[in-house]
């Protein structure tokens, strides 16, 4: 198998014939890797690309490529899924910003609730920590996007967004009856097979408190509380469980 490296769209020829690789990338295939012109290489473009190439010249600062072939990334999921993690303590959004990449999320946000431990500490630096741990996750399961990890929101904030999503899981643990997770994905796919596009689903999940009544009440204005089984799940389950659920019922774990 090929190796898979990131390259950056503005490394791209405008012909889409010729890539350069630069920076941690080129020093690790060089130093690393030994890489020799003619060697097959598998790079991607983070935006959902993946190019196939052989390498033309290699050197410390940059590895040329001939392109050989460009098509979308196989291993990118039919449906585009935004995870919104209740901020947890500790390394938990860490585990669960590198579980979620590798299942496929394309959009990982953070937000402060009524009963979250953590308050808003240098977030801006701990963002570009949480990117590049997404990166990392990105290479390892060798997709093709890099999903964007973005910075907290406020409860209210994340609320307003999720009118945009074709369905928007509100995972409550106080949640009975309603519909399921199933029959609320299986709605949103048809939806946007109707449309001729991907359907775009939002996963809501708390912190280790999880959720004031009336947060769970204003939540529900503008998604679907749904449970996730009778058993109480962590704070860093419960969103890889309803993730890996949304995978499977839209067949992208076949």
């Amino acid at each position: 198998m090929a190796h898979h490296y990131y390259c950056p769209p503005e490394n791209i020829a405008a012909d889409g014939r010729t890539l350069t690789l630069t920076g941690d990338e080129a020093a690790h295939l060089v130093r690393v890797m030994r890489i020799k012109p003619g060697q097959a290489l598998s790079c991607f473009d983070g935006q959902g690309t993946r190019y196939e190439c052989t390498v033309t010249a290699a050197g410390d600062a940059a590895v040329e490529c001939a392109v050989l072939t460009a098509a979308p990334g196989a291993a990118e999921p039919s449906v585009q899924v935004t995870l919104y993690a209740g901020y947890p303590k500790g390394d938990k959004l860490e585990h669960i910003i590198q579980k979620a990449t590798e299942l496929g999320a394309v959009r990982i946000v953070p937000f402060f609730s009524r009963f979250c431990v953590v308050t808003p500490k240098k977030e801006e630096q701990k963002n570009a920590r949480y990117a590049r741990i997404a990166f990392e996750a990105v290479k390892q399961s060798a997709r093709d996007c890099i999903p964007a990890v973005e910075l907290p929101l406020s409860f209210a904030a994340m609320l307003r967004q999720l009118p945009e999503y074709d369905a928007a899981l509100f995972c409550y643990e106080a949640q009975t009856g309603g519909p399921s997770l199933r029959e609320c994905v299986e709605a949103a796919v048809q939806k946007a097979a109707a449309e001729s596009r991907a359907p775009r689903i939002a996963i809501i999940t708390g912190s280790e408190g999880g959720f004031a009544p009336e947060e769970a009440q204003a939540a529900a204005a503008v998604s679907t509380p749904i449970g996730l089984g009778p058993r109480i799940l962590r704070c860093e389950t419960a969103p890889l469980a309803a993730l890996t659920a949304v995978m499977a019922f839209t067949e992208n774990l076949e």
